[in-house]
């Protein structure tokens, strides 16, 4: 996660938790002139629309006070959904046994996507069973890394 990212969910989860979500994650991207801040709520019981709009005006709100962003961008507030992106080794513990798609920052093997059985975490790294041969990926590496949703 990089700074302005890190700023920015240090800023936003005292506010989400006291709404009864959790801050899952944020991802702010370009997109042409301005910025998409895309935050992802997860709770217990599950997310609704009335839980995205209350976040929602609660940082919007937070946004015009204290301007962390420059220029011009758009919020959505939704859940992390069955494809969820994974931020953090915590999150990763969570769903230890559950497929993953995993882009790595930079290629190993001569690729950089991956998908397989997340198998666990050690060290700061998130081990993954692809094909059946096990990769021990450092979590810094990795640039993206989604649950892989069963139907």
């Amino acid at each position: 996660m990089n700074a302005k990212s890190e700023q920015l969910r240090q800023l936003f989860e005292p506010v989400v938790d006291a709404l009864g979500c959790q801050l899952w994650g944020l991802e702010l991207l370009p997109q042409g002139k301005h910025m998409l801040l895309r935050i992802y709520i997860d709770k217990a019981d599950g997310v609704g629309v009335e839980d995205c709009e209350r976040v929602s005006r609660q940082v919007s709100s937070l946004l015009d006070v204290e301007d962390p962003i420059s220029g011009e961008y758009t919020l959505e507030v939704s859940s992390p959904g069955a494809d969820r992106p994974l931020y953090t080794l915590a999150q990763c513990e969570q769903f230890i046994g559950e497929s993953v798609s995993i882009k790595l920052r930079f290629p190993y093997e001569g690729r950089r996507n991956f998908k397989g059985l997340l198998k666990g975490v050690e060290d700061g790294d998130v081990v993954v069973e692809v094909d059946n041969h096990e990769y021990l990926f450092p979590f810094d590496g990795v640039e993206k890394a989604n649950i892989i949703p069963r139907f």
